[in-house]
This record gives structure tokens, C-alpha cells and sequence, in this order.
């Protein structure tokens, strides 16, 4: 027995070596293309731990592969005094997994065509920063990501129609951009698992695709947009819909069909154009904390009991015809 306990230990000790070994090492390239990446930004203070003569591994905002060594993660964020553009030495990661850029209120210009070198890349997060230009379609080459999150920049244009060729993309946020044009009706298509769209605060406008009422949405939220035309096939009873935001359109669609998702938390439809009566089954999604049908050409009964007593007057107000509690008494 003393002798397996010694060769177990000998064996994780030996794998720990390796480990730290590799993690020790840096890949050159690796290193090179970092520092690169540093001096293109000016050498900010955000990376004085970045020195050539320690392992990149080591280094703040990096992350590496405990068995390769490589450089898989680099995440830069909440820094004001990095200025520039995103450097083009990005390129040289070539096994980086996630790339965060956040919070960055000085960098800016387009995202250069160097990100579509990044094969290996499953996160890109380019949120928060005066980053300007175009959502590229070379992003469709990106044929692992599974997120991406170009939110709150000034990015314009529409939304290119290469990233629902994506295979494994299942979340994409491009809200607070000044986009327009239309939503590729084939976007999130192929997620393999629930899909996640954040497309509110731009100037898109069309119809919704009716290729969405295939998608298996956890979380849409397409508000203050000009939208118009049907959304009904958002909703579905046996969907797996938790958030639903809307709000600030021009959809015009019956209500009074439509089923209602057991899981939905979250419902946003105010200010639009939609019509009918308010389901009842609402009344019965225990875990639904926000309603707001207000501003829209609804008639008939709020629904009653339930979670209903939860939500007030600004939920129901300024439509055609509804009524009771809490509005006036149904006649």
C-alpha cells in the first residue's frame, strides 16, 4: 500500500511539474505578439507586469493553457488611458480562445480584418469603447466562436448576414450601436444550444424573420429599434423563453393567441402597435416578474389572480379597451 501512495504521489507530482513547467515556458511567439500588442497601444500602465524578461503566463489581463503554455485568454478592460486602435498583433495569439476588450472609452477605429486570423476564438467580447466602423463580415470565418458581444460602441451599418452561417454561436449582443437595416432572417439558425440576441438601442427596422420561430430563444431583447409586422412566433407554451423585451417598436400582431412560455420572467411589450386581449394563461407563469403591455391597442379583461396583482396601472395604461383591476371596471 506505502508503495501505490509513493507512485501516486510520484505521478501527480511529476504532472504538476509538467504543468507548471508549460505554464512557465510561454511560447515565444506568443510573448513576441503580446509585446507587439503593447508597444501598439503606447506601452500603457495597464501593462507594466508585461516584461520581457518574465513568462508571459504570468503577465496581468493573460490567461494560458495549463498543459501547452499557450496564450488562450487576454482580457483588457476598465482602462480610460488606453488610446488607439485595436492592434493588428492580436493576429500573432494563435491558439487565443477569448478575447475581451471592455471598458475601454479611448480605443477606437474599425476591428481589423487581424481578429479572422484568431481560428481558435470562442469568446469576443468589444463592448464599451468608441470602436467605430462596420460589424465585419469576416467574422463569419470565426467558425468556433460561440459569443459575441459588440455592445455599447458606435459601430453602424447592418447586420452582416455571414455570422448565421456560424455554427456554434449561440449569444450575440450588438445593442447601444447605431445600426440599421434589417435582421438576417438565418441569425442564430444553427445555435446548438438557447439562443441569446441583444439587439436593442440601434435604428434596425423590417420584420422579424420568420426563421426565429424555429430558433430556441432564451433571452430576445430587440427594443427601441423600428420593427414592424408580426412577433407573435416568438411566443410558443413549449419554448424555452425566459426574456422577452420588445418595447419602443412598431409590431402589430394579435395577442390573444399567442402561448405563453412556462419559464418567461421577464415580458416587455409597451409602446408598439399590438392588439387582441391579454392572455390568461399569463396570470398562471408563477415566475414572471416583469409585465408591461402599456401603450399598445389592447381590449378585453386583465387577466385576474395569479401573479397578476403584482403589476400596477403603468403595466396596462394607454390602450384601446382594456379594463379591470387595476384599471376601470370591465362594463
Amino acid at each position: 500500500m506505502k508503495t501505490m501512495h509513493a507512485t501516486i504521489l510520484v505521478v501527480l507530482s511529476s504532472l504538476l511539474a509538467v504543468a507548471s513547467s508549460s505554464k512557465d515556458r510561454c511560447h515565444s511567439g506568443d510573448k513576441a505578439a503580446l509585446l507587439a500588442f503593447k508597444a501598439a497601444l503606447g506601452n500603457p500602465y495597464q501593462f507594466a507586469s508585461w516584461t520581457p524578461d518574465t513568462p508571459c503566463c504570468d503577465w496581468y489581463d493573460v490567461d494560458c493553457d495549463d498543459s501547452t503554455g499557450r496564450v488562450i485568454g487576454l482580457s483588457v478592460f476598465q482602462d480610460s488611458n488606453i488610446t488607439g486602435t485595436i492592434p493588428d498583433a492580436v493576429a500573432g495569439l494563435t491558439h487565443l480562445k477569448n478575447l475581451m476588450l471592455h471598458h475601454l472609452p479611448a480605443l477606437s477605429g474599425r476591428i481589423p480584418p487581424a481578429i479572422a486570423k484568431l481560428s481558435n476564438l470562442s469568446m469576443l467580447i468589444i463592448s464599451w469603447t468608441a470602436v467605430s466602423g462596420p460589424v465585419p463580415s469576416f467574422l463569419g470565418a470565426l467558425t468556433a466562436l460561440t459569443f459575441l458581444d459588440l455592445s455599447f460602441n458606435s459601430l453602424t451599418g447592418a447586420v452582416p448576414a455571414s455570422l448565421a452561417a456560424l455554427p456554434n454561436l449561440s449569444g450575440i449582443n450588438l445593442s447601444r450601436n447605431r445600426l440599421t437595416g434589417t435582421i438576417p432572417p438565418l441569425l442564430l439558425s444553427m445555435s446548438p444550444d438557447q439562443a441569446y440576441l441583444w439587439l436593442s438601442h440601434n435604428n434596425l427596422s423590417g420584420t422579424i424573420p420568420a426563421e426565429f420561430a424555429a430558433v430556441n430563444f432564451a433571452h430576445i431583447d430587440l427594443s427601441r429599434n423600428a420593427f414592424t409586422g408580426d412577433a407573435s412566433g416568438l411566443f410558443g407554451r413549449a419554448k424555452a423563453l425566459q426574456h422577452l423585451e420588445l418595447s419602443r417598436n412598431a409590431f402589430s400582431f394579435d395577442l390573444s393567441g399567442v402561448g405563453i412560455p412556462e419559464n418567461l420572467n421577464f415580458v416587455d411589450l409597451s409602446h408598439n402597435a399590438i392588439y387582441g386581449g391579454i392572455p390568461a394563461q399569463f396570470a398562471n407563469v408563477s415566475i414572471l416578474q416583469f409585465f408591461n403591455v402599456s401603450y399598445n391597442r389592447l381590449c378585453g379583461p386583465v387577466p385576474s389572480g395569479g401573479n397578476m396583482a403584482r403589476f400596477d396601472l403603468f403595466c396596462f395604461q394607454h390602450n384601446k379597451c382594456l379594463c379591470g383591476t387595476p384599471l376601470r371596471p370591465c362594463k
